[in-house]
């Protein structure tokens, strides 16, 4: 095998994903010259250039596309011969990277990490929290969390939580002050905490149902957040209704902190879903986190299942 690509080749595949040769520099600890330097020295070995750079822009040529197809499947393959080797060792380490809505956390992901660190302490989970649909195999993530709706086919899915209701909750004093709902009309009347959809800039419709139909409503309030716990904070401040999932204002409710209106108006969502491309499931670290995720979901974890609460 040819050592100068072999060497050079983590570098050339940083700049790929990356666009960037700054980006590339900063996330494998080099110096811009020294990545600038790798990249020169694999397009002398090849004889032809891998990227075209502008002063603004780092792209693929369509030599570099074709063999950074190649060279990725060739640096998965000897990525699973280690994991392999260490699988064999009862070592499992390095960097396992997901993408997840700040939401997945204290909705199930937590539990999973806490177990994870418990098992295998050498590897390192880094959470990346995005509310937006970013793809994770562009992006370099090994997986990511998604509802189940919002996962695109040719991604290999497994349940991270249970299906749950998007519920509407005010706190008792607000509905004291404001009166209480009969129907979905009535929320004209009332003030509700918006949701801002960071990834499109909109401002998101409630979806609820009437008469057993779905149905989008336009809300209109003195509040709008980009963040679920921030619709929570204000609801049991008593400003308005939020819009929220249930598991997130269980406890609350339980406790009498916040009360469910217009449940007849609800929808149930298929639930929160882990998801990667196909082969990454044969990576050590993803097969590890899937068992663990199965372990966890039917508390066989070695950690007891302390639920998200205030």
């Amino acid at each position: 095998m040819d050592r100068v690509l072999l060497t050079h080749l983590p570098v050339i595949l940083a700049v790929a994903r990356t666009r960037s040769f700054v980006r590339a520099a900063s996330e494998l600890g080099l110096g811009a010259s020294a990545v600038s330097h790798a990249v020169r020295a694999v397009e002398d070995r090849l004889g032809a250039p891998l990227f075209a750079r502008t002063t603004r822009s780092v792209a693929l040529t369509e030599l570099g596309a074709a063999f950074l197809d190649g060279a990725t499947r060739a640096a998965e393959e000897l990525d699973a011969a280690v994991e392999r080797l260490r699988e064999g060792q009862n070592r499992i380490t390095g960097l396992l990277r997901i993408n997840a809505p700040r939401i997945a956390l204290p909705m199930g992901l937590t539990r999973v990490l806490a177990e994870m660190a418990l098992r295998y302490p050498r590897l390192t989970v880094e959470v990346i929290a995005d509310d937006a649909l970013t793809d994770v195999v562009a992006e370099g993530f090994d997986a990511g969390v998604r509802l189940g709706e919002m996962i695109a086919r040719d991604m290999v899915a497994v349940r991270l939580t249970p299906p749950f209701r998007a519920i509407m909750v005010a706190a008792p004093d607000y509905l004291a002050r404001a009166g209480t709902l009969k129907s979905i009309d009535d929320l004209a009347a009332h003030n509700t905490i918006g949701f801002r959809l960071l990834s499109s800039g909109a401002v998101y419709a409630w979806d609820l149902q009437r008469d057993g139909k779905d149905v989008k409503i336009d809300v209109d309030g003195s509040a709008r957040v980009s963040d679920p716990a921030s619709a929570r904070d204000l609801a049991l401040a008593g400003v308005g209704i939020a819009y929220i999932f249930e598991p997130l204002v269980a406890a609350d409710l339980a406790a009498g902190r916040l009360i469910e209106v217009l449940a007849g108006a609800s929808i149930t969502e298929p639930g929160l879903f882990l998801y990667f491309p196909q082969r990454a499931s044969r990576a050590t670290k993803m097969r590890a986190l899937l068992t663990v995720l199965e372990d966890v979901r039917s508390g066989r974890g070695s950690r007891p299942d302390k639920r998200h609460s205030a």
